[in-house]
């Protein structure tokens, strides 16, 4: 998605409400989400999001997009990046999910609103009231951490 005022904004708002999905979701052995990336195996792949998900979703809010990418070399640690479809009442949300091991990181792709309000701060509060809206459980802010250069 090309940068503009509010993606960083959004990315935050994003990251704040499925922080506990990518905890959950980084319980999952490390191996296990890499086999399933590599052979292939989207469908259980699929069910795994989804079991995250519900925990804090209402059913079908958080899915996985089209599949991912692993991240693996004998030189670093494993990064595992989930693409996730999250699509609370009025929006969809294509983003990339990036699973580390210490953290995390969500990239938004493309937002899409159902009926967009006249201005880019009315429809970042409308995201954020959806996915609000959508959740069983009140958010647990996601800690901003600088990733080191690279």
């Amino acid at each position: 998605m090309k940068k503009n005022p509010y993606s960083t904004e959004r990315e935050k708002i994003v990251a704040d409400a499925i922080c506990t999905v990518a905890s959950e979701l980084r319980l999952i052995d490390v191996a296990d989400l890499v086999s399933m990336l590599r052979f292939e195996r989207h469908g259980d792949l699929s069910d795994l999001v989804a079991s995250a998900a519900e925990m804090f979703f209402l059913p079908g809010t958080i899915k996985l997009g089209i599949g991912g990418d692993y991240y693996l070399d004998w030189s670093g640690h494993p990064r595992v990046v989930l693409d996730l479809e999250i699509r609370p009442k009025g929006v969809t949300i294509y983003a990339r999910l990036t699973l580390e091991r210490d953290c995390g990181g969500v990239e938004i792709n493309h937002i899409a609103f159902d009926d967009p309000a006249d201005t880019p701060h009315d429809n970042t509060m409308l995201l954020e009231h959806s996915l609000r809206a959508a959740a069983f459980r009140p958010f647990i802010p996601a800690i901003q951490v600088a990733r080191p250069a690279a």
